[in-house]
């Protein structure tokens, strides 16, 4: 038996999400197909984190066992060809020990929410960006980010169907830039809440309109409800865009 490494990039637009579910076609189950017809054997794919519905990764990790042995580079050009033509690309493909757990010995996630600001929709970027015609303030954005950071409560910024034991998080970054007519929000934290990061953008949007002040966000974080979040923001911005783990 032995144990592969995948780093996957993929649009999340077509799929219902990274988990394979009873209807609608996932990322996950592409994945098992495509190594089926490589290995002729069934297998589960674990992914480092289980992105939603219309989520896009540049650096999604998972792994699976084989009992047959495929040289590494043969399992990446194999699945790639196999995958075709969903939008699912293996980056890179490494056997790795048994140890190893895509989910479970991630250091770090790091997390890029995209918002395109500007009056014109988007053309080349549509499905990959949230497009939010009103003027942003991202320097007020990104002053208000920094009362999210460090170990809280994040009950606010928490789905209801999230099955985390734990609503407390520690956040590690979180960092609002432009870029041309872009906006980036960008996170890193070991692990997050499910709908976390949607629910920062919609709450940091709201602070990018003047709508609320940064202290605004801090105070929703501290009201540990729900219903002071503000409005969720779309999937279709929000990349994963790397995982780490000890040892690279």
């Amino acid at each position: 038996m032995l144990r592969y490494r995948l780093t996957i990039e993929y649009d999340g637009g077509p799929f219902v999400g990274w988990q394979r579910q009873a209807e609608g076609a996932s990322v996950q189950g592409a994945l098992e197909d495509a190594i089926e017809k490589l290995s002729s054997e069934r297998v589960t794919v674990t992914g480092a984190g289980r992105t939603d519905a219309g989520v896009h990764a540049l650096g999604q990790v998972a792994h699976f066992d084989l009992e047959k042995n495929f040289e590494a580079g043969k399992v990446r050009d194999a699945l790639n060809h196999y995958l075709r033509p969903a939008p699912i690309v293996v980056l890179d493909s490494e056997a790795v020990d048994s140890e190893f757990h895509a989910r479970f010995s991630a250091r770090s996630r790091h997390y890029l929410f995209r918002i395109l600001n500007r009056r014109s929709p988007p053309a080349l970027e549509d499905g990959r960006v949230w497009h939010v015609t009103h003027r942003l303030d991202p320097e007020a954005m990104h002053a208000a980010a920094q009362f999210l950071v460090g170990q809280h409560d994040f009950t606010t910024f928490r789905a209801a169907e999230c099955q985390a034991q734990s609503p407390v998080k520690t956040l590690d970054t979180l960092d609002v830039s432009a870029h041309a007519d872009e906006i980036h929000i960008e996170a890193s934290a070991r692990s997050f809440l499910h709908h976390q990061i949607r629910s920062f953008a919609g709450s940091l949007k709201l602070v990018g309109e003047g709508k609320w002040q940064p202290k605004d966000l801090k105070n929703a974080l501290e009201a540990r409800d729900r219903s002071a979040c503000g409005p969720v923001s779309p999937p279709e911005g929000l990349y994963l865009v790397r995982v780490d783990y000890s040892g690279g």
